[in-house]
């Protein structure tokens, strides 16, 4: 009596399990055309201790049939081109909800959920987006005039070039009261002291050639020193002379 209770027990879980199966259905894009994509395109979905599995269709779709309720990742696996994830929660009514998701994103933000669509074959399911088509290889750059010309040192070293051919043909072509105006200009230059004139032809004596940084950083001037030098040689010269002398009694 107890066989036939559990085989009705078992026959009842599986039909249980049958009417909570689910099919989910996923399209391709457009773009790029789903026929040129690798023949060992698939797609996955992925759970804990779950992982269903399915290649691309004639129709240009993946069908996951007999999927259990509970929440999964799709990746889909291409290797020209590359695909967004996504997020499909299918439920125990069958019904079945997806939303984009990416890498280190949190998985309960799940932020606005994708729309169903009908595909050519009239199946409804979820469009996944191409993210476009991978690169394994760097091209290699190729050379060019131009980018050496637009280097910032080149034009750096153009720009200064100009100003050093153009400034003396410039200067010629003055007119006699705006050259001496600007000449003029150039001897008040108080730089013009320290780097001396670059037309003059003769470089004029360094401001800075008599600078004693030793007198400076202890006090004193050249000024200060050359005016007590004829005291203290007096004072100096008198007590020497006092020394030389000998007590008399």
């Amino acid at each position: 009596m107890r066989l036939p209770s559990v085989i009705a027990a078992g026959l009842l879980a599986l039909a249980n399990l049958a009417a909570a199966a689910t099919t989910v259905t996923l399209h391709l894009p457009g773009t790029p055309a789903p026929l040129t994509l690798s023949p060992r395109t698939h797609a996955t979905l992925t759970a804990l201790g779950r992982r269903f599995s399915a290649p691309v269709s004639d129709a240009h779709t993946f069908v996951f049939r007999n999927v259990t309720a509970g929440s999964y990742l799709v990746d889909v696996h291409c290797p020209t081109d590359g695909f967004a994830p996504l997020r499909i929660d299918v439920g125990d009514d069958e019904t079945v909800q997806a939303w984009e998701t990416f890498r280190g994103n949190d998985w309960a933000n799940k932020g606005e959920a994708l729309a169903l669509r009908r595909g050519s074959d009239g199946s409804a399911g979820f469009e996944v987006r191409s993210l476009g088509r991978k690169g394994y290889f760097m091209e290699r750059p190729k050379f060019s005039i131009m980018s050496i010309l637009m280097n910032p040192m080149i034009l750096m070293g153009l720009v200064s070039m100009v100003i050093f051919i153009g400034m003396p043909k410039l200067v010629e072509n003055m007119d006699p009261e705006t050259r001496a105006e600007w000449e003029a200009s150039q001897k008040e230059n108080p730089m013009n002291s320290i780097l001396g004139s670059a037309g003059g032809g003769q470089q004029p004596a360094n401001p800075l050639g008599n600078f004693d940084m030793a007198a400076y950083l202890a006090g004193s001037n050249k000024k200060e020193s050359g005016g007590s030098s004829p005291a203290a040689s007096a004072s100096t010269g008198t007590e020497s002379k006092a020394k030389n002398q000998g007590v008399r009694r």
